[in-house]
């Protein structure tokens, strides 16, 4: 009898070890099964509420602009022009500075892999992924910029005549990335690293998946800036009403608006819990399929409305852009009747 208790306890005990063992899997999988953008969000700090994410390599092969190592100021424009007119350059932070990026310091929108653009109540940063870092001390220097405490390079007296916006003011070269903000206090407290983003920020992250350009909001922000107190009084009571005939809605935890390379559109939408994200599936799937106060006309002027599913907390729209409209750049401001708090 004993010996059958104790097999009962052994047996016991390896089930839970290799239970702990499957979630420590499951945990493991997707850490490494992450896109390049919520990857991203990890080098910038947790209070950051605004993210803007361009796959620059990706919005070239979108607008069949083959790479050079070093493009001219006309083929630099001439690529901008394109992308902006797919709808994959709005979330940049160097569009306006990118002639005189890739002049001075070699790297732009037409040659970089990859930027993150992160504003928080702190401060603001950029964070660029160029095909290189080689020699670009070398350039900081030749441009006027001086190095100073913590490998922070400080170009304050030099960007403003080169054309360099002020998030350039200050660039460290970290591994392999270029880090920029206007203050250098924030930049060094962002090459501090060690972040994890919000647990709602990270799941819509993850559920746009592998985007060209995308925005990303915390729960705060986009209930403060999409919300439709944006509006005016006629708009507010418009948007009121189809809340109520739509079943009403739960505030948000987070939200992604991206565009994939086909230029088709993917929102997520987090909440509390699975139960809110299945009512709220059915409830912003009818609010994105009519009017769109705030915005003017109806929703349909801008998108066909696709497959709306709810996954775990998480609830994703398919929009199919209407030819000739900016859904990502347009949308990802507010006030939106179906990012509605």
């Amino acid at each position: 009898m004993v010996n059958r208790w104790r097999r009962a306890g052994l047996a016991t005990a390896v089930v839970l070890v290799l239970v702990a063992a499957s979630l420590v899997g499951v945990v493991w999988w997707r850490h490494t099964h992450r896109g390049a953008l919520a990857q991203a969000l990890t080098l910038v700090p947790d209070d950051v509420q605004r993210y803007s994410w361009t796959d620059w390599a990706g919005v070239r092969r979108a607008v069949h602009v083959r790479d050079a190592e070093h493009p001219s100021g006309a083929a630099v424009d001439a690529f901008l022009a394109k992308g902006y007119d797919a709808d994959l350059t709005s979330a940049s932070a160097m569009v306006t500075s990118a002639d005189a990026l890739q002049s001075h310091l070699g790297f732009s929108p037409a040659t970089a892999d990859s930027e993150l653009f992160a504003q928080s109540d702190s401060g603001a940063v950029v964070v660029v992924e160029p095909r290189s870092t080689d020699g670009l001390d070398r350039a900081l220097e030749r441009t006027g910029y001086t190095e100073g405490k913590g490998g922070i390079w400080d170009g304050t007296d030099a960007v403003a005549t080169l054309g360099i916006t002020p998030e350039f003011n200050y660039i460290a070269v970290h591994d392999g990335r270029v880090f920029a903000s206007d203050s250098s206090e924030y930049l060094d407290e962002v090459l501090g690293g060690g972040f994890s983003p919000d647990d709602g920020v990270g799941e819509v992250a993850d559920a746009v998946g592998e985007p060209v350009s995308a925005v990303v909001y915390s729960g705060d922000y986009v209930c403060g800036h999409l919300a439709m107190s944006q509006a005016d009084d006629v708009d507010q009571a418009q948007a009121e009403e189809l809340i109520r005939q739509a079943g009403g809605v739960d505030p948000l935890t987070a939200f992604a608006m991206a565009t994939d390379a086909d230029r088709q559109v993917t929102v997520a939408l987090g909440f509390e819990n699975h139960d809110q994200a299945v009512h709220n599936a059915d409830a912003r799937a009818a609010l994105a399929s009519g009017p769109a106060p705030g915005q003017g006309g109806d929703f349909a002027d801008r998108f066909r409305l696709g497959r709306v599913a709810a996954d775990g907390s998480v609830v994703t729209m398919r929009l199919r852009p209407v030819a000739g409209t900016y859904v990502l750049s347009d949308l990802s401001t507010g006030p939106v009747l179906f990012a509605s708090c």
